[in-house]
């Protein structure tokens, strides 16, 4: 059972959609992206630096856009049994799986990156990794500081979200064990700061007419397969002030037997994570249109 992921923010880099737009019709392609997220993609890919890539207004619509047109690309994606993102590519998720079309995900997820920046911009609050250590006892430290776990990753990585001041405490004493890595995102997202970008999103989300998936579709809620896109959608929606639960996701991956994990553009932080808690499962990350062809080997292989 092979499958495939979408990966979340701070996964771009700067330039990193340069090679994708040698592609025939990619250019067209991020063009309506373009128009339908409300956001110059092929700049933001191709010509932006990483403080203008790190804008949630860009960054979000960005990753999604980039997922789709990788995903496109692979002729071959139909062999795909089932489907999972990480955060916002949960939205690329949505439309791989058929639940929004590519048009609804990157105006949703235009939408979504706006709230968010807005929501962000009323506190200082941010983002830190931690690294190793005991999740119980993380999970303590960070309610002792009114922190919230907003990322359970899996293969020991978790990250905390709320008030720089709170986050710089737990950096200057942090849990026994762990190393804290402040991020580089504008605010605490996945948490209860996150709020009112909700609020705007279900607004949005109340105009699209969801379809079924038409294979196993998991969700960042508890590692669950969701056989409803009425109920997909509203988990979107909700999970914009909700930890995102990709351990749960990977435990799931492990519990149906998944042989094999293809990371769609911008990749390589889902498979990383992938290798450390899936030990045996092979996984590919698709950086660039070069490495379509090492996932197609991956599913021809898998298919023999």
């Amino acid at each position: 059972m092979i499958i495939a992921v979408f990966p979340g923010q701070g996964s771009q880099t700067p330039g990193f959609l340069t090679p994708w737009l040698q592609l025939e019709g990619a250019a067209a392609r991020l063009a309506e992206y373009s128009e339908w997220a409300g956001v110059d993609l092929v700049a933001a890919g191709t010509d932006w630096d990483a403080d203008q890539i790190r804008d949630t207004r860009v960054a979000q619509p960005l990753i999604v856009a980039a997922s789709l047109l990788s995903w496109g690309a692979l002729a071959e994606r139909a062999a795909f049994a089932g489907v999972a993102g990480h955060s916002v590519g949960e939205f690329a998720a949505a439309a791989a799986t058929g639940v929004l079309s590519d048009e609804d995900a990157l105006r949703l997820v235009g939408i979504r990156g706006r709230a968010m920046a807005e929501a962000a911009s009323a506190e200082q609050t941010g983002m830190s990794a931690i690294i190793g250590g005991d999740e119980p006892s993380i999970v303590t430290r960070l309610e002792q500081l009114d922190l919230t776990p907003a990322n359970y990753n899996g293969a020991g990585q978790l990250v905390a979200a709320g008030s720089l001041a709170a986050l710089q405490a737990l950096s200057a004493d942090p849990p026994a064990g762990t190393r804290v890595i402040p991020l580089q995102v504008a605010g605490a997202f996945h948490t209860r700061y996150m709020a009112p970008a909700v609020d705007a999103l279900r607004q949005a989300a109340a105009t699209v007419a969801p379809a079924d998936p038409d294979r196993t579709l998991w969700s960042n809620r508890d590692g669950a397969s969701v056989g409803s896109g009425a109920e997909f959608l509203d988990l979107l929606v909700d999970q914009v002030a909700s930890p995102v639960r990709w351990d749960l996701c990977m435990a799931a991956f492990a519990a149906d037997d998944v042989t094999g994990i293809v990371e769609f553009s911008p990749a390589g932080t889902l498979t990383g994570l992938a290798k450390r808690a899936l030990r045996g499962v092979p996984g590919v990350a698709v950086k660039s249109p070069d490495d379509l062809l090492v996932a197609a080997a991956l599913i021809s292989g898998e298919n023999a």
